[in-house]
């Protein structure tokens, strides 16, 4: 149940993404004006979770999901009912309260409602469940802009459903766990504790780098397959992104028995690779080497997601496991937030291809990173505490 909404929440994040080309031709909307619809969302986690990120670790991880859950129904409705450019800012605003309260609490319940002994398995479950939120997303969204009718709002009725469904099954989520801090909630700094900081910044360089290679995915994805691939099919369109989803959830799987450390270093090497093969598939408009780009690229999320959290989740207090864990999260939205921003606004004034290569540049520079801290830092992360 933990796992599924984590599933959620990143169907959630990404349900605009192949609905982005279809607002841009009914309502005349700029690429720097769809990378801000996008963009909107990560900013308000940030804010949401600099204020909520350790709520669950306090009032218990059923009571926040379902805080989470509920913020999330309003952003959906928000998006099914849009008449307009304004309410679909006011959505992300709401999409992103609900992603904050809620991916957190389900990150660190995975780990605690795991059968003794397969706590190393967590980071694997939550990774390829967030990669099937992913496509889901791409490829219900991608079939119903296509082939049903009202194109710009019947995804996000069905999402709006499924939400419900969920937010019904977690209300039968055990009301406390034995890792909730003492004491009452109030809105406090979050704080990275003592011992684990080294791991923190190995963890949060990682993640924040697989969010870059998601902002070039999930803002700019469509339309590079569009404008550049030459696609104008929302089905197709999605499965190329999907595509890069499913190489994620695969890859965590596949890669569960690997150490974190590990993990991250390989992933900085993946992703930035793929985002090289990628390049190349823009200047040769290219549909294939874009699939090859769109599974290396996704290995690599994988690999620096999961290992990212793995290695922080193995040295976090347990009291404190979703506060520590927001904290990463935190930076990692916070970097993809502006980043977006600013390859929207690239793309608007010098076209796709240049801000390709700028979002190429950011992940390579963080790829890189993740993998000179994970070789420099990294000595003593253990596979048997990794989680996510």
């Amino acid at each position: 149940m933990a796992a599924s909404v984590a599933a959620i929440a990143l169907w959630t994040s990404a349900a605009p993404t192949v609905t982005y080309p279809v607002y841009a031709e009914e309502w005349n909307l700029t690429p720097a004006t769809t990378t801000t619809i996008f963009a909107i969302y990560p900013l308000v986690v940030v804010i949401a979770l600099a204020i909520f990120g350790n709520l669950s670790d306090y009032i218990g991880r059923r009571s926040t999901i379902l805080l989470g859950l509920g913020a999330g129904l309003i952003g959906v409705l928000l998006f099914a009912l849009a008449q307009d450019v304004s309410w679909l800012f006011v959505g992300r605003g709401f999409m992103g309260i609900g992603v904050a309260l809620s991916l957190a609490p389900a990150t660190a319940a995975v780990v605690e409602f795991s059968a003794p002994g397969q706590e190393k398995r967590a980071s694997a479950v939550t990774t390829a469940s967030t990669a099937a939120g992913l496509v889901l997303a791409t490829l219900i969204g991608g079939a119903l802009i296509q082939y049903a009718p009202y194109p710009t709002h019947l995804n996000f009725w069905v999402l709006f459903v499924v939400i419900a469904v969920v937010a019904a099954f977690a209300w039968f989520l055990p009301r406390h766990t034995s890792a909730e801090a003492q004491g009452r909630w109030r809105p406090r700094a979050l704080a990275i504790p003592r011992g684990i900081r080294k791991y923190f910044l190995i963890g949060a360089v990682a993640v924040t780098g697989a969010y870059t290679v998601g902002v070039i995915v999930l803002s700019l994805g469509a339309d590079i397959a569009k404008e550049l691939i030459g696609s104008d099919n929302a089905l197709v369109n999605g499965s190329v992104i999907a595509v890069n989803a499913v190489a994620i959830g695969v890859a965590a799987l596949l890669a569960r028995g690997i150490r974190p450390n590990t993990l991250v270093s390989l992933g900085g090497i993946i992703a930035f690779v793929g985002v090289g093969i990628m390049l190349i598939s823009s200047v040769d408009h290219s549909l294939v080497v874009f699939l090859v780009s769109a599974i290396i690229t996704g290995v690599g999320y994988s690999f620096l997601f999961s290992g990212g959290l793995g290695v922080v989740s193995a040295k976090a207090p347990a009291h404190h496991r979703a506060g520590t864990i927001s904290t990463v999260y935190l930076v990692s939205y916070l970097v993809q937030g502006a980043t977006a921003l600013y390859l929207g606004a690239v793309a608007t004034a010098s076209g796709l291809e240049t801000a390709l290569v700028i979002g190429a540049g950011v992940v390579a520079v963080f790829s890189l990173a993740a993998l000179i801290l994970s070789v420099a830092l990294g000595r003593g992360v253990r596979a048997t505490a990794a989680t996510a």
